[in-house]
């Protein structure tokens, strides 16, 4: 019974923060589908989607490619931004909690290097095997692979321990990342720029066709590692305390392993490489609420999203109408946060 209070103000104190945290998502992506090239008012936006979503009940004031611009591009490019920043910055937390290893993040366990691998593979040689989902495809497979790859060399007696998981995804990492780079200068060079675009990471890939896939797979992960967040709290107290109150650290270890990876691959088939998301946001948020990720996952996943949604405007508008590379901006983020820390450190 004394746990109930505590038990209330924690959820009272939940609703406090995220309550602001969606209303700032919803804004940003108004605004992130708004501007660009060719910018729409912002009272429009959302009446051009209830239109396409409800035709018969609201009249058309705008022109048909406004609604095209709207609807058809900058919406799935956004909403999968949400994904991919909620997405990266929800592992990134996970892969910290379970290694104890602040500098975890989603890319040094080579999946991204292995589904970067996959993609690359397709662009310069294989070509369209199944059509669209051709790349998400390979860069999927590729990064599974490289998945098991990393829990192969990384086991010991049967066991995933931390030390091992980091050094090995750092090896995958860096011999996939060199095969990625000598296929791309044995192959097509007229392919090169693409291949470039796509490993630095951007949104352009976004369909409605494709987005479910991601979104189902990040709100199953979700889901599970939201369930799994005693658990994540247990393994970053150290592996003894978590096998004193039970918890069996090779199977959970392996699972939460297992979901992050294969969220990780989802996105990256879609969004390339982009770094440092599941690094920094992680960090924010443990300084700044706590480390219970009963609390930090959620607001990673909130945060995560805002931040990637207002990288892709700065990636469409600061050289438009050629659109930067999200991977650029968020290294150069990644860069400076790193500095921050540094500094701080020193004093």
């Amino acid at each position: 019974m004394s746990d109930r209070p505590d038990h209330k103000l924690r959820h009272k104190s939940l609703g406090i923060i995220f309550l602001p945290l969606s209303i700032l998502l919803l804004l940003s992506m108004t605004v992130a589908v708004a501007v660009g090239p060719v910018s729409v008012p912002l009272e429009k936006v959302w009446q051009i989607a209830f239109q396409q979503i409800f035709p018969d009940l609201l009249e058309t004031n705008w022109s048909k490619g406004q609604a095209n611009i709207i609807w058809d591009i900058r919406f799935p490019r956004v909403l999968l931004g949400v994904i991919v920043g909620a997405g990266l910055a929800t592992v990134g937390a996970v892969l910290q909690a379970t290694t104890r290893n602040p500098l975890a993040d989603p890319y040094l366990f080579g999946v991204s290097s292995g589904a970067a691998l996959g993609a690359v593979t397709v662009i310069v040689h294989l070509g369209s095997f199944a059509g669209l989902y051709s790349l998400p495809i390979a860069a999927f497979i590729g990064a599974l692979c490289s998945l098991l790859l990393v829990a192969l060399l990384s086991s010991r007696d049967s066991q995933l321990t931390s030390d091992r998981l980091i050094l090995a995804g750092i090896s995958v990492s860096f011999i996939l990342m060199s095969l990625t780079n000598f296929m791309i200068f044995q192959g097509d060079q007229r392919a090169a720029h693409s291949v470039v675009f796509w490993m630095l990471g951007g949104l352009g890939m976004a369909r409605w066709s494709q987005l479910w896939i991601p979104a189902l797979f990040f709100i199953g992960g979700f889901s599970y590692l939201l369930l799994q967040a005693r658990v994540l709290n247990a393994l970053m107290t150290g592996e003894e305390s978590a096998l004193t109150l039970g918890i069996d650290v090779k199977r959970h270890r392996l699972y939460l392993f297992t979901c992050c990876a294969v969220i990780t691959g989802i996105i990256v088939a879609l969004s390339g490489a982009i770094g440092f998301v599941g690094l920094m946001i992680p960090h924010i948020v443990r300084q700044i609420f706590g480390s219970d990720n009963r609390r930090v996952l959620p607001l990673c996943a909130g945060i995560g999203a805002i931040f990637l949604v207002w990288v892709d405007v700065l990636a469409r508008m600061l050289l438009s109408p050629q659109e930067l590379p999200i991977g650029i901006i968020t290294a150069a983020f990644g860069g400076v946060f790193f500095v921050g820390l540094l500094l701080k450190r020193q004093n």
